[in-house]
């Protein structure tokens, strides 16, 4: 089989929350042009529906949806929305999240739950949602999680943010187990530092370069470097993989590990 095959999502439907930038946008935009049609969920409408023209205007299928994670009904909607237009959903890619930097002392409660709420409580609901539809469908699929190599080591200031990534790791490898038999796979990416239009000033300041210093690949990870653990967890090249979180982090862990 030939890589082209191995990796073609054509008749795939994949929905892909936190689609409106940064990585989110950018894994949209690669399943689409792998063959899926692509369901784009998020918050900011107007970004999303200059995405799905850019996408279709590259010959793909796409279709925005404007919902927020947290609102249980309206990613139900989405869900809905997804099916009425391509079919039952064979793809999630639960990508939405919120960072945070904070003394753990300091941490408000409000900030505690909105980080956890967003980072994990919604990935699973997210997921359960995709799963039980699956199920329904008596299809397969697949569910990626994006999780973060703070979700295995920690730092400074991130305590609510490296907690709820531990826990999607967690939650990768539980939902794996339940949902495997039947043709379910669930698996996690966990990025290092990945440039964004979010962080792009911060990872270009003196901070930044003393970061970089510590990548034994000599520098940050690009959006397009998650092109390949994306695919390969979605598309048949990955068809005996579940439980697994893949760490592309430019080697960052394994210095730190030794």
């Amino acid at each position: 089989m030939s890589a082209a095959e191995i990796f073609n999502l054509q008749g795939k439907v994949a929905l892909v929350t936190g689609a409106s930038s940064g990585l989110g946008a950018r894994f949209g935009e690669v399943l689409a042009e792998n063959g899926a049609a692509v369901v784009l969920v998020a918050r900011r409408a107007d970004r999303l529906t200059a995405l799905q023209g850019r996408i279709e205007k590259s010959g793909g299928t796409a279709l925005a949806v404007e919902a927020d994670v947290l609102d249980r009904r309206a990613m139900a909607a989405a869900f809905d929305a997804a099916e009425k237009r391509f079919g039952a959903v064979t793809i999630l890619v639960n990508n939405a999240g919120v960072a945070h930097a904070g003394r753990a002392v300091e941490l408000a409660e409000d900030e505690w739950r909105r980080i956890l709420s967003t980072n994990l409580d919604a990935v699973f609901f997210c997921a359960q949602e995709a799963a039980r539809r699956m199920l329904t469908a008596k299809s397969a699929g697949a569910i990626v999680n994006i999780a973060s190599v703070l979700g295995f080591g920690v730092d400074k200031g991130v305590i609510a943010y490296a907690t709820a990534k531990a826990g999607v790791i967690q939650l990768t490898k539980a939902l794996a187990l339940e949902l495997a038999f039947k043709g379910i796979r669930v698996n996690a990416i966990a990025p290092g530092w990945i440039v964004t239009e979010l962080n792009r000033d911060y990872l270009e300041s003196e901070r930044g370069a003393a970061l970089k210093r510590e990548i034994p690949i000599g520098r940050f990870g690009e959006e397009r470097d998650l092109d390949g653990p994306l695919l390969l967890l979605v598309s048949d090249a990955g068809c005996f993989i579940t439980g697994a979180t893949i760490v592309a982090d430019g080697g960052q862990m394994v210095a730190l590990r030794g």
